[in-house]
């Protein structure tokens, strides 16, 4: 007598549980890249807010009131300053923009960028990735 209750086939069992791994790595993967990614683009951001927090804003630092309290950064040296590390570097940034107090800079970089298997998981989209970083004038 034979028995016809486990009558069928594992290959769809095997071929959904290969799909899932498949995907699960696929998605590792993509998760590695954007988290690098995300690396690069903080680092450029701390690099360009190192470099407008070394700038000395001229008019306030000998108009008379010294450095005794730090060295003075105004908005329009902070942007030089950023302008030209990003030149220098060859870093290709989607936007960026800065801010300061006076003795502290907050610099915000944005980049686009394609990661692995962004086909699969961003319908061939970009991801933007952004950066937010901030230095105080060395002296204060």
């Amino acid at each position: 007598m034979q028995v016809r209750g486990d009558v069928g086939s594992s290959l769809p069992f095997v071929l959904l549980c290969w799909l899932i791994a498949a995907f699960m790595t696929f998605g590792g993967i993509a998760a590695s890249d954007a988290f690098l990614k995300q690396v690069d683009v903080q680092t450029v951001c701390d690099g360009a807010a190192l470099a407008a927090a070394n700038e000395v804003a001229p008019g306030a630092a000998y108009a008379g009131q010294g450095i005794s309290t730090g060295l003075p950064l105004d908005g329009q040296t902070a942007n030089v300053a950023i302008a030209d590390y990003l030149a220098d570097g060859g870093t290709q940034l989607d936007a960026w923009s800065a801010t300061t107090s006076g003795f502290e800079v907050t610099v915000r970089c944005t980049r686009n960028v394609d990661i692995a298997f962004g086909w699969l998981f961003l319908a061939g989209d970009s991801l933007e990735r952004t950066a937010i970083a901030s230095a105080q004038a060395p002296t204060r």
